[in-house]
């Protein structure tokens, strides 16, 4: 089977991805249902952990585990490559002892550094750039419960930063209506946005938010962003999600926050709890959409 890596949404056709919320839908089925379903056994991951992980790293850890395979965590405080060994040297390495590597950095290049050395797939779980590992949840999340995403209306609130970033591409790749609402110094890469014409930027998160079907945001200071946080609460102070700002969207909107959420900044205290508000479900589908992907990449569609 030919080598894939899992850097952006793009690096997928649009059936792909459509397959992979499929079978992401169907491996949530088996969970629940306690069967098993070890497709993957014997096979094994390498993930390396630049940066802080819950959510990414519990749903690949525990996802390997239930197909069968076996993740080893590297750090770079215990490995070569925290000392200097060359990024092509360890991805060599790597991929004569295992059967994938799991990478979380803030520099988007070390990621593609690795997949261009490496002769096994390479994922992308998390970079300053994009987190496509998000979305495949976010997706499957809409889909369970309002049915297909093409054609609809989502806002995006906030930082145009690496979930903005992936939110362009999966507007491009799902064919959804994407409103973009940030402040003047932190919008989105402009070659990235112009990639497509499913996004576009508006002045207000009233006006992103104005019949969607979806309202998406994210912490207004990232990791990479330290040192930042005051003079970002400042700018981004309108920018909050509540229930007022949601008023504006349709009757069955949904909220999403691909977490940790800094309640009292880009969210109130009580919108997460809101009937529309489906982040901790969200959350939970990153097991069952982090799984199919694994399958996808280790044993074909």
């Amino acid at each position: 089977m030919k080598k894939r890596d899992f850097i952006s949404l793009l690096d997928f056709s649009p059936e792909e991805l459509s397959h992979l919320i499929e079978r992401a839908q169907h491996l949530k089925v088996l969970h629940q249902s306690g069967k098993s379903h070890q497709t993957l056994h014997g096979k094994t991951a390498i993930m390396l952990m630049e940066l802080s992980s819950t959510r990414t790293r519990v749903a690949f850890e525990a996802g390997l585990h239930h197909l069968g395979g076996h993740i080893i965590n590297l750090f770079n405080s215990s490995s070569q490559i925290g000392r200097g060994e060359p990024i092509e040297d360890t991805a060599q390495v790597l991929s004569g002892m295992t059967d994938l590597i799991i990478i979380r950095t803030l520099e988007h290049e070390r990621v593609e550094q690795f997949a261009r050395h490496a002769d096994i797939p390479v994922v992308n779980a998390m970079t300053n750039r994009l987190h496509p590992c998000q979305l495949l949840a976010d997706i499957q999340t809409f889909v369970e419960h309002r049915g297909p995403i093409e054609g609809k209306k989502v806002a995006f609130i906030g930082d145009g930063y690496n979930m903005c970033h992936s939110y362009i591409n999966a507007a491009r790749q799902w064919n959804f209506e994407l409103k973009i609402a940030s402040p003047e110094g932190y919008l989105p890469d402009a070659d990235l946005l112009g990639s497509t014409n499913n996004a576009a930027l508006v002045e207000t998160p009233r006006e992103a938010v104005e019949d969607a079907d979806l309202v998406v945001t994210d912490v207004w200071s990232s990791m990479g962003h330290e040192g930042e946080e005051s003079s970002r609460n400042s700018v981004f102070a309108d920018y909050q999600v509540n229930e007022a700002l949601l008023d504006h969207a349709r009757d069955e909107v949904l909220f999403m926050h691909c977490l940790p959420a800094h309640r009292g900044e880009e969210v109130n205290g009580t919108i997460m709890s809101d009937p529309r508000s489906v982040v901790f479900p969200e959350a939970h589908n990153r097991l069952h959409s982090q799984k199919a992907l694994l399958e996808f990449l280790l044993v074909g569609g």
